[in-house]
C-alpha cells in the first residue's frame, strides 16, 4: 500500500497555535463525517481525515470485525501500522507536527486511535476517544508519558461493554498517559455532554 493511498480530506489550519487534528470516523462514515465537530472543538486547526479502507456490507471501517466486538487482532495490528505509516507520510506532505497531533475518533475510529496509541504512539500526541472499547491488549504497554487522553462513554451504550472505558483507561495509564474518563447518560450516539467535555479538552490543549 502506498503511504498516501488512503482516500482522505486535508484542511489547512488557520491558527498556528491550534494543534493539528486527526479525524477517525465510525463505521459507515467517511472523510467528511467529523469535519464539523473537528472545526467546532478546535477552531483553526489543520484537519486530516482519512476514510477507512475496509468495507463491512459497504460501510467503511478502519479494521474488520468477525462479529460484534470480535476482531482479528493480527489484522487490527496490520491495519494500525498501515494507518500510522499514512499519518507519517501525510504529516510530511502537509507539514504537520506529529508531536502535536490530536486524534479525534468515534466508535471504530476511537478504537483505531487507541490502537495507534498502543502500537505506534510516536504518531500521536493526544487523543479524544468517543465511545471506545478495548480491542488490543499488547503484552508490553508502550511509553505514553506526556500523552493526554479523553475517553467519553455512554452509560447505556449497547455496543460497548460497561467496564471497557475504565479498562482502556487503566491500560493507557500503565504506559504513563494522563487519562480522563467521562460517562454520560447516553447510548452510542453522541450527546451534548460529549461535545462539552471534548470542547473543554481541546480548549485546555489550545491554552498551552
Amino acid at each position: 500500500m502506498s503511504p498516501l493511498s488512503y482516500i482522505h480530506h486535508f484542511e489547512p489550519g488557520t491558527n498556528p497555535a491550534a494543534p493539528p487534528v486527526l479525524l477517525l470516523h465510525g463505521t459507515g462514515g467517511d472523510e467528511t463525517s467529523l469535519l464539523a465537530i473537528g472545526r467546532q472543538f478546535s477552531p483553526g486547526s489543520a484537519l486530516l481525515s482519512p476514510r477507512g479502507d475496509v468495507l463491512e456490507n459497504g460501510a467503511p471501517r478502519f479494521f474488520r470485525r468477525i462479529a460484534e466486538g470480535v476482531f482479528d487482532l493480527a489484522e487490527v495490528e496490520q491495519r494500525t501500522h498501515a494507518l500510522a505509516d499514512f499519518i507519517l507520510a501525510a504529516a510530511a506532505r502537509y507539514d504537520l507536527a506529529t508531536t502535536r497531533l490530536v486524534a479525534l475518533g468515534f466508535s471504530n475510529g476511537a478504537n483505531t486511535a487507541a490502537s495507534l496509541l498502543l502500537l505506534r504512539p510516536e504518531v500521536l500526541a493526544h487523543a479524544v476517544l468517543l465511545r471506545p472499547m478495548v480491542v488490543l491488549q499488547p503484552a508490553q504497554t508502550p511509553a505514553l508519558d506526556g500523552h493526554q487522553v479523553l475517553i467519553s462513554a455512554g452509560q447505556f451504550d449497547p455496543l460497548m461493554p460497561a467496564d471497557h472505558p475504565e479498562k482502556l483507561a487503566a491500560l493507557l495509564r500503565r504506559g504513563g498517559a494522563e487519562v480522563t474518563v467521562c460517562v454520560h447518560a447516553a447510548s452510542h450516539q453522541l450527546v451534548p455532554a460529549d461535545h462539552a467535555v471534548a470542547g473543554a479538552f481541546f480548549a485546555q490543549l489550545n491554552s498551552r
